[in-house]
Order: structure tokens, then C-alpha cells, then sequence
């Protein structure tokens, strides 16, 4: 008991995970209600999204010849394969209106004033992010719906003010949806947006800890009446 003890003094001494503790665990948060829990269930959502994602990257081809292929090899020969792609698969879904309604949450309780300017900010380019994951994601089994999907999607894009059939050609890697633009999802979805997703989530969860979060507002009137009181 006593070596374990010195154990965990020395990592302490080292790590200074107490100090993170008492930053995250224990520290004091306003009486609020359950939608302040949007935040911290959109995170676990985010967690169980890349690790899924992790495993589907063991067996999924990302060429138009064998993407589809490998999904149903995936769903159907893998053990527990259905059940690590439709964790993955529904919980895209789940985490795009988690995000949305922790936004809303933030929005009208006005949490996005002084001093939390930058964290919505950070907020707001995490929306971001999740929408390109989702869809960029949507692509790549590759099947009818997936594929005229993207097409609207970029066609979308392509009516952008300006650079709109620039982003558009970008998006595809071409013309047309074909076998770069898989690989261009593939690449945008399992490296480049997870990595903007912690680069942005990082800094969001440190000024969340580091000013905490803020109480629901409440009418003047109500505080002057309960002072009448």
C-alpha cells in the first residue's frame, strides 16, 4: 500500500495530475440545468467517432472498385463489425445535432459574450468541422446514394460567389466524382479534419475549464423581488 502511495506521489510530482484534477473535476460550476451536459456528451460522442472510425480503417478500401465491397465485408463478415459501423454511421448523425443544439444552448442563454468571444469562436469553426466530417464520410461507401449525394453537394459549392467552380474542381480533384474525389474525402476524413477537429477542440475545452461556464441568466426583476422579499 505504502509502495503504491510513493507511486502516485512520484507521478504527481511529474504529471501534475492533481492540478488537472482540481482544473476539472472538482471545480466549482454554477446551479445550471441538463442542457449544459450537451457540451460534454457532444465530446463523448466525439471519442466513440474516432475510435470506430479507427477500427474501420483495418478494412475499408478506399477505391471505387472495392469501397462498397468492403463496407458489406465489414458489416456482415467482421465480428461485430455492424455494430462498429453503425456506431460510426448513426452517431455522425447524433453528434451533427448534438452540436447544434449545444450551439443553440450557448446562443440563448447568451454564453457567448464577455469573456467567451473566443470560445464560440472556436465553437463555430467545430461546426464546421463536423459538417465537412460529415460530409466527406457520406462518400465513401460509395454506393448510388452516397455518390449523387456529393454531386449535389459540390454542385452546391461550385455556386459560391467568385471561387465557386474553383472549390468546386477542388472538392473533386476534378470534373466529375470519380476516383480522386474518393481519395480526396479519404484523406480529408480519416487526417486532415480530425486533426482541425482536436486542433480546434483543445483550446475550446481550455477556456472552458480555464473561465468556466456560465450560470443561466436571470431577470432583474426576479432578483429585486426576491431582495423585496
Amino acid at each position: 500500500m505504502e509502495e503504491k502511495q510513493n507511486w502516485l506521489q512520484w507521478t504527481a510530482d511529474r504529471i501534475g495530475w492533481e492540478a488537472i484534477d482540481k482544473a476539472m473535476l472538482t471545480r466549482k460550476i454554477p446551479k445550471v440545468n441538463w442542457a449544459y451536459t450537451l457540451g460534454s456528451t457532444t465530446l463523448f460522442v466525439a471519442i466513440i467517432q474516432l475510435v470506430t472510425g479507427m477500427f474501420l480503417t483495418m478494412y475499408y478500401s478506399p477505391s471505387p472498385d472495392h469501397a462498397y465491397d468492403s463496407i458489406n465485408y465489414i458489416m456482415n463478415d467482421v465480428t461485430l463489425g455492424w455494430l462498429i459501423r453503425g456506431l460510426h454511421h448513426w452517431g455522425a448523425s447524433v453528434m451533427v445535432i448534438l452540436v447544434f443544439l449545444h450551439m443553440w444552448r450557448v446562443f440563448y442563454y447568451g454564453a457567448y459574450k464577455y469573456p467567451r468571444e473566443l470560445t464560440w469562436i472556436l465553437g463555430v469553426l467545430l461546426l464546421v468541422t463536423v459538417l465537412a466530417l460529415g460530409f466527406t464520410g457520406y462518400l465513401l461507401p460509395f454506393d448510388q446514394k452516397s455518390y449523387f449525394a456529393t454531386r449535389v453537394g459540390t454542385s452546391m459549392a461550385g455556386v459560391v460567389p467568385l471561387i465557386g467552380p474553383f472549390l468546386k474542381r477542388v472538392l473533386l480533384a476534378g470534373e466529375d466524382v470519380g476516383t480522386l474525389t474518393l481519395a480526396r474525402f479519404y484523406g480529408l476524413h480519416i487526417w486532415i479534419l480530425p486533426a482541425l477537429f482536436v486542433l480546434f477542440v483543445v483550446p475550446h475545452l481550455y477556456l472552458v475549464f480555464r473561465i468556466g461556464i456560465s450560470a443561466p441568466p436571470v431577470l432583474e426583476e426576479e432578483d429585486e423581488e426576491g431582495e423585496e422579499a
